[in-house]
Order: structure tokens, then C-alpha cells, then sequence
């Protein structure tokens, strides 16, 4: 099998190739066409582990499911998952290789290029279309000798190119115009079909836009796509909002924004509970009163520690918890909850050692090996909310350097054994005397449908609320509900005649 291609660029970052790509996964699929996703090198903090262990982008996940597959560090053979504002974690093949910086990278993409080529062949081997993701922009003139994943890719598998230009952000005609000029003239004959964005009001009043965008560039729009409102497909790296959820809630809960945060998709569900708010917190000032403060991931803990100590939150937090507001921590937030973090080898940090908020009587121990896997977790306290749930299996994936060091007397919160039951089972998390204080490296916690209701009626409880029906929120069913309605859109919205031509010839 040879397969079909088609790569989805930009003329910027944050014009929607994420969701363009995830959406054209399910509008192919449902025409029984056997689909993958891929995008060969990609930056970002928000990761998802494979069934096999390997650490790819949080997006390329999200497009497998869309496409209805199993995803694979095929799918996303490059990982760069910036610790420092020069340096970044190299991963091939789900796989952590070092940390490097931007200029030792551009001079050796050897091996990237290697692994690329490698997974595009199993791809076009294995499926019958891949939908390709850009990056950023094609015309990054600076970048593009170092280019690993718009032209020179799509020129390696002989791919059309959509162009998706954003009409929300304005000046939508300079930025086409202005790409395509950019672009050599092999690359503009790439380039097939062009896509407009995130449009508002009327597109009748659009038609002279889409005319003069033809005639100008001698490229068709393939459609015109509505700006998404009612419609949650996670996007790369980017909050949709700071503020999410209901505008009449009765729950606040504050997530900290930290400087080096990874895996906030670890808390959109929180948001679609009814009468809860999500605020992600970028000044201290305007923290409140939030029935909950939750510490996320870090791609660099230790100084995203110096971070809150040098902006006032430490204290302020303490002071939260002994007022009776919960805290907890996940991943990096969950090392944070502790005496100590310590990285002697400079995994993450230039730093070897920094205090944490002393909430949780443990420390943390960065060691080189990384663990990345998918796991089966059993609650295993019996303290506040828990005690109902004592026994039950939650699943999710951890990614994580720290080692834990806890004394036998603390609260262990769960037990843990690798994805399939293979190995030993073996603690994590821990949880306070009071029930106040919890954490734990279960990236996905909240994606547990029958936990996630359950947590929150415990906060509804404590503030004397009415608890929710027993009927949860099926996470898996709002996933599904919304690539089938963006594909509904995309159908609606393009004209599906000019697609076919592109894809197909």
C-alpha cells in the first residue's frame, strides 16, 4: 500500500493546523478511508505516552483518535520539549536522547532527518492517507535551511499543501499574500488550496475576499470555517482562555500558570463539570478565594519553584491551606508539595537543590533515566473522598525524571503497575493526615470519569453545595461528539469537491 498525503501548513503559529488536521482525520475516516496523522518534528510541553512507553506531542494523540487509531511515536518521530529558554529536551522515537541546545540542534539534525525519513515510510506503507501537520510558518526565511517539518517535508512524501490562514487575528489577506511571496516557486506550486479560519459573522459578505484571494494568488479557497465556540478539540500549546468553564459557577478552582507548565490538558474536564470554573492563575493578585489551587506539570520544576518563591506564592499558598482550601499537585506540582527537590546530575536545572512547600513529607531526586509508560492505578487511602473509592482502578501515564523519597509511616496514595499488568506494582502519591494535600505523577487523573465526580462533589461538600447526580460526564463521549461536529463543520464549510481534487489528483 502506497498511501495518499496531504500536509496542513500555516501562515503562522496558532492558526488552527492542529484542529484543521484532527478534523480532516475524522471527516476521512468516516468515509472509510484508513487514516494516520503525523507531524515530524514538533516543540511542545503538552505530551502523551503510547501504549509502548514512547513520549510523542499532546496534538498528535489527540488526531489519532480523531482518525480512530492507536497513536505511535511513528506519528511523531521528533519531540522538543523546551526546559530552558535555549534548551530543550531532544526525544526521537518516544524516546528522551539529551538535552541540547538550539544551536548544537540546527547543526546536527542528522539523526531527526534519519528518524523522519524512517517513520514516513512505515507510515505511507501502512496507511491508505496521512495527514501531515506543519509548523509555525514555511516562510521563516532564518529557518529554512533547518527546516524538518513543512516543505522540506512534504517535498519527501511529494505532498499537496493546504495553506490555513487566520481571519480572526486581521490582516488575513497580507499574511497569504505575504507567505506565498516568501515561498520559492517550487513551494508555491505546492501549495494547492488555502484555507480560511476562524471566521465570525456573515460569509456572504466574504465572497469578494475569497475572489480576490483566487485571482491574486491563483490558488482556491477550499472553505471558509466558522470560529469555534461550543467546540473543545485540544489545540498544541496554547490556552484557549485563562477563564474556563461555567460563567455561572458555584466551584473556583485555580490552576498556576508556571513559566515552564506542561500537560494542562491534564485539567479540561475540570472545566466541563457543571458550576465549576477554571481560572489558569498568571498573577498573584488575583488568586481570590478558589475552593481549589492546583499545582500542574513542569518541564523545569526547580526553577518554576524559584519562580513562585521570587512572586509570593509559596506563602500564600501555605497560608490558602491552612485556611481549609485543598491543594494538590500533579507531576512536577506534585513535587513541589514536598521538603526538596534535588537535581545533582542538572537533568532539568543549572540548580542542584531547591526547597518545596514542605505540604508533603517527601523529597524529589532527579535521576538521568526517564520514566514515560501508561498505567493502571488502584486507590489505596482511605482518607477524605477516597475512602469511597478505595480499591477502585484509574488509568493514565506517567513522564517523569524524580524519584520519590518517602518515609514508610506517610499516606501512599495509589498503587501502580505498568499498562497490561506486566511487572511489579509499586506506590505513588501521597496524601495528608487531613486530606488537604494531595499529589501524584498520574498524568490523565481526571479524564476518570467516576473520579472526577466524585472530587468535585467532595469540594461541593465542603462548601455546603448540593452534590451532582451520580450520571457523570462521559469524557470519551465529548471527545467523540466533538470531532464528529468539527467534521460536520469542515463538511459544511468546504467544498468537498476541491479537497478531493487536492488529496487525490
Amino acid at each position: 500500500m502506497t498511501a495518499k498525503s496531504i500536509m496542513i501548513q500555516g501562515t503562522g503559529s496558532d492558526v488552527g493546523k492542529s484542529v484543521i488536521t484532527a478534523g480532516l482525520c475524522r471527516l476521512l475516516v468516516r468515509d472509510g478511508y484508513q487514516v494516520a496523522p503525523f507531524k515530524s518534528q514538533n516543540m511542545a510541553l503538552n505530551s502523551f505516552i503510547t501504549r509502548d512507553g514512547g513520549e510523542i506531542g499532546r496534538a498528535q494523540a489527540v488526531q489519532a483518535e480523531a482518525a480512530r487509531v492507536v497513536a505511535t511515536v511513528d506519528m511523531n518521530p521528533v519531540l522538543l520539549k523546551p526546559n530552558q529558554d535555549d534548551n530543550s529536551q531532544l526525544i526521537i522515537h518516544g524516546q528522551a536522547v539529551k538535552n541540547i541546545k538550539a544551536k548544537e540542534y540546527f547543526s546536527d539534525q542528522g539523526k531527526s532527518l534519519e528518524a523522519i525519513e524512517e517513520s514516513l515510510q512505515r507510515l505511507v506503507e501502512e496507511w491508505e492517507i496521512i495527514v501531515m501537520e506543519g509548523a509555525g510558518s514555511p516562510a521563516e526565511i532564518n529557518l529554512r535551511e533547518y527546516d524538518l517539518v513543512n516543505m522540506k517535508i512534504a517535498e519527501m512524501i511529494d505532498a499537496p499543501v493546504i495553506l490555513v490562514a487566520d481571519i480572526d487575528k486581521g490582516g488575513v489577506f497580507a499574511s497569504i499574500v505575504g507567505t506565498l511571496e516568501l515561498l520559492t516557486q517550487e513551494e508555491r506550486e505546492r501549495v494547492k488550496g488555502i484555507i480560511i479560519n476562524k471566521f465570525r459573522g456573515d460569509q456572504a459578505r466574504f465572497e469578494g475576499g475569497i475572489d480576490f484571494i483566487e485571482k491574486y494568488t491563483g490558488k482556491p479557497v477550499l472553505g471558509v470555517i466558522p470560529y469555534l465556540k461550543d467546540i473543545k478539540i485540544p489545540e498544541e500549546d496554547s490556552l484557549a482562555q485563562d477563564i474556563q468553564g461555567d460563567t455561572d459557577y458555584q466551584l473556583d478552582i485555580v490552576i498556576l500558570y508556571l513559566p515552564h507548565i506542561s500537560n494542562f490538558t491534564d485539567f479540561d474536564l475540570l472545566a466541563a463539570e457543571p458550576e465549576t470554573r477554571v481560572r489558569y492563575l498568571r498573577e498573584l493578585s488575583e488568586i481570590g478565594e478558589p475552593d481549589l489551587i492546583i499545582i500542574p506539570g513542569s518541564k523545569n520544576t526547580i526553577e518554576d519553584l524559584q519562580y513562585l518563591y521570587s512572586q509570593g506564592y509559596i506563602e500564600v499558598i501555605r497560608q490558602k491551606y491552612r485556611q481549609g482550601i485543598p491543594v494538590l499537585g500533579i507531576c512536577g506540582g506534585y513535587q513541589m508539595l514536598g521538603r526538596r527537590v534535588i537535581d545533582p546530575a542538572h537533568v532539568e536545572s543549572s540548580e542542584e537543590v531547591v526547597a518545596g512547600l514542605g505540604l508533603l513529607e517527601m523529597e524529589t531526586v532527579y535521576a538521568g533515566e526517564k520514566i514515560s509508560r501508561q498505567v493502571k492505578a488502584s486507590i489505596n487511602t482511605d482518607i477524605s473522598f477516597f475512602k469511597d473509592l478505595q480499591g477502585e482502578v484509574l488509568t493514565g501515564y506517567e513522564i517523569h525524571h524524580g524519584r520519590g523519597r518517602i518515609d514508610s509511616d506517610q499516606n501512599q496514595l495509589l498503587k501502580i503497575m505498568p499498562w497490561g499488568d506486566k511487572g511489579e506494582s509499586f506506590d505513588d502519591g501521597l496524601i495528608s493526615d487531613d486530606g488537604l494535600v494531595w499529589g501524584t505523577y498520574l498524568h490523565g487523573i481526571f479524564d476518570n470519569d467516576r473520579f472526577r465526580r466524585f472530587f468535585i462533589n467532595y469540594l461541593r461538600a465542603k462548601k455546603g453545595l448540593r452534590p451532582l447526580s451520580s450520571q457523570y460526564i462521559s469524557s470519551r463521549r465529548l471527545r467523540e461528539d466533538a470531532y464528529d461536529r468539527f467534521a460536520d463543520l469542515l463538511e459544511k464549510n468546504i467544498v468537498r469537491a476541491k479537497l478531493d481534487r487536492v488529496i487525490f489528483g
